[in-house]
């Protein structure tokens, strides 16, 4: 009998050395999605559910009109059809469409309309809830956040497209967490991560001249600052993103843009000691903005405990 014992505390030390079961990762998962619904449920994403795919398909088959396509890329606008306007799931997408909407993304000799309208087709997919499965496609070419670093070097239109798409993906869990991915890839001999290039279009959008622009960049900085993660995730990118608040403040936005400002300013103030001393260094003072409105007091106060 005690040699059975023994038998029985060997295999389980095997086990335990082994690592977790793969029910027990799947339990561990569920639970932390869970628990990211319970926080989403109090800070719900800001997402722009006014766009219509039909409508968005439309422009983006008219706008091809012009452009030789190949039959396997015709293919994959039958494909998107099949997604945006006839309701498919996102198993109807092969493996080629991101290729193609990477092509037309970084292809200089296609049309700014036909990116806007593709852009646009794809801020309309991001609403729905297997975008994530599509996203997975793009894990070895990256052409979505290679084009989206670019931001900078793009016609206005392209950038607002872009900021929507990206501003809209974090109406899923799965999705938001592809935005925040922290490993490295090569992006033309640099190494780039999906969060770097997620905080590339947030600060650039947030600071932009352009009213509309800047509109869904507060919006996604909100987004980026409200979700939770590990604080890894925002070690390389908290300073830029509290930077950007910073010189955004400076502007005195008004009330909208200013509540996303400070609440997103709290949050990241949460995550990084550098962000109060950043606050009490650089500014402007939070504290004179209030009396905005209630909502903007209760996140200043919450600066301002970490404000020393």
């Amino acid at each position: 009998m005690a040699e059975a014992v023994e038998t029985a505390s060997s295999a389980h030390e095997e086990l335990s050395r082994a690592g977790p079961s793969s029910e027990a990762l799947e339990l561990e998962a569920d639970e932390r999605r869970q628990e990211e619904q319970r926080k989403r449920d109090r800070d719900p994403p800001i997402v722009y559910k006014d766009i219509d795919g039909t409508v968005e398909f439309e422009k983006f088959s008219k706008a091809l009109e012009g452009v030789d396509l190949t039959p396997e890329e015709r293919q994959c606008v039958d494909e998107l059809q099949q997604y945006l306007v006839h309701g498919e799931g996102s198993w109807v997408l092969g493996d080629d469409f991101l290729l193609f909407i990477g092509r037309l993304l970084n292809d200089d000799s296609v049309s700014c309309e036909v990116r806007v309208s593709a852009l646009r087709c794809l801020a309309a997919a991001a609403l729905r809830e297997d975008v994530s499965l599509v996203l997975h496609q793009d894990r070895r070419h990256h052409a979505l956040l290679t084009h989206a670093h670019r931001i900078d070097t793009r016609p206005l239109p392209e950038q607002q497209a872009l900021a929507l798409f990206m501003c809209n993906l974090f109406e899923n869990i799965s999705s938001s967490e592809w935005l925040l991915y922290i490993s490295e890839w090569d992006s033309n001999g640099q190494p780039l991560s999906n969060i770097r290039a997620t905080t590339k279009v947030c600060v650039h959008a947030t600071l932009s001249e352009d009213a509309e622009l800047r509109e869904v960049g507060t919006a996604l900085m909100h987004n980026i600052a409200t979700k939770e993660v590990k604080t890894v995730v925002f070690d390389e990118v908290c300073v830029e993103l509290a930077m950007a608040l910073l010189q955004l403040l400076q502007w005195a936005p008004g009330e909208e843009q200013l509540h996303r400002a400070v609440k997103a300013l709290a949050r990241l103030a949460q995550h990084s000691q550098e962000v109060p001393q950043l606050v009490a260094l650089v500014g402007p003072d939070p504290a004179a903005f209030r009396g905005t409105s209630p909502r903007v007091d209760e996140q200043i106060d919450l600066i301002m405990q970490k404000v020393k």
